[in-house]
């Protein structure tokens, strides 16, 4: 049976159809609900787009691509309700992203050949204007074939970036090489004798806190480093309260805002509960290190307050963060500001320009299937 799901879950559940085969990668290429996007219109929008929650005025209509879509429902429906046109790419057919996009596409594992050809593919019959990596699994991948991508705008920074930030040793040393406050961190075989206890050791390369383990003494280091399955680093344990700054900089890597939030409770890596805060120090933080960094479009910020006053930044995810329906509820206007980058524009800096107080308290949802008649699958309706 094909699993290509029909459209958006309660407005195209009519549509139906298999995923063609593109004949010149040999792979899925998307399914559309409807007919490709027409070429962009230029429009000209007021510069002040951080304000209030009415939509960002224009009557453009940008399609936006979403690479590793998986479960990020909240970022695809977001940029829908933004007035994009969504359309998500997945090599999972059941990833929930599909269902909740205008259009989907099945695409070849991210390490394979064929799978920039797959993206360029889709960006070339759909017009896309703006390409979106939600993991880090494929984010220097899609950073590296801009070329390949365009005229598609590829809200990424450059590959060096992603890739530095993604090995988190590397990332400590490039905070230290430029007065970014990072905790001490070794690799296994230079940590001092009169390291302070705990210290963690932490893989390299990773996400959802996978692979973190926490020592107290010099034998629980070596047991720990002995038994990793995975590249690692130790890092002197930060002492003071964790928060996350989830920011957004222009193509040029201007802050546009930078929203603190607190990790009232985390699950996996992720935070799961958490509060906006005006808090002016974590702003002007978080929005110096992105700069600092070279962010293109999304990021987050993670960092201690630590009790003599130093906010150590432990990582830089330059990507959405798993906690964005928090900034999004703020008023962070982050979907819209994207769609303005890809309209060619340039939104000025609002930093601070949010809500404090808001609650955010996530939980799971689900989407259940049919078969469809054909072979596909669509979107259980209410009456069935």
């Amino acid at each position: 049976m094909s699993l290509v799901p029909p459209g958006r879950a309660g407005r195209h559940a009519a549509a139906s159809s298999v995923a063609p085969i593109c004949p010149h990668i040999g792979a899925p290429c998307v399914l559309a609900s409807r007919s490709p996007v027409a070429p962009r219109r230029r429009s000209v929008i007021p510069k002040r787009v951080l304000s209030g929650r009415a939509p960002l005025p224009s009557s453009v209509v940008i399609a936006v691509l979403f690479t590793c879509a998986g479960q990020r429902v909240d970022i695809v429906s977001a940029f829908g309700r933004a007035g994009a046109t969504t359309v998500a790419a997945d090599l999972d057919p059941l990833a929930p992203a599909l269902y909740h996009a205008d259009r989907r596409a099945l695409v070849p594992a991210v390490r394979e050949p064929g799978y920039v050809d797959a993206l360029a593919a889709i960006v070339s019959e759909h017009a896309i204007e703006l390409v979106v990596p939600l993991t880090d699994l494929d984010q220097e991948i899609v950073s590296a074939a801009r070329e390949a991508l365009a005229p598609a705008l590829v809200l990424a920074p450059p590959p060096e970036v992603c890739r530095t930030m993604g090995d988190k040793y590397l990332a400590h040393l490039f905070f230290d090489a430029n007065g970014i406050p990072s905790p001490r961190t070794w690799l296994p075989g230079d940590v001092p004798d009169d390291v302070r206890y705990p210290v963690l050791v932490k893989v390299r390369e990773g996400f959802g806190s996978r692979h973190i383990y926490r020592a107290d003494d010099p034998e629980q280091l070596a047991f720990h480093l002995r038994l990793t399955p995975v590249d690692s680093m130790v890092q002197a344990r930060c002492l003071g309260e964790e928060f996350s700054i989830d920011v957004f900089c222009d193509v040029d890597g201007r802050c546009l805002n930078a929203i603190p939030r607190s990790m009232i409770q985390s699950k996996g890596g992720e935070s799961i509960k958490g509060r906006s805060l005006a808090d002016r120090e974590l702003i002007e933080h978080g929005a110096r290190v992105a700069e600092t960094v070279g962010i293109v479009g999304p990021a987050n910020v993670q960092c201690f307050r630590e009790p003599d006053g130093s906010l150590p930044v432990t990582d830089v995810n330059p990507r959405f963060g798993g906690a964005f329906p928090l900034p999004l509820a703020a008023g962070s206007r982050y979907p819209e500001l994207a769609l303005a980058l890809a309209r060619g524009e340039r939104p000025e800096p609002r930093l601070g320009d949010f809500r404090e107080g808001i609650v955010m308290t996530r939980f799971f949802s689900d989407l259940s299937l049919t078969s469809n008649g054909d072979g596909t699958l669509k979107p259980l309706a209410p009456a069935e």
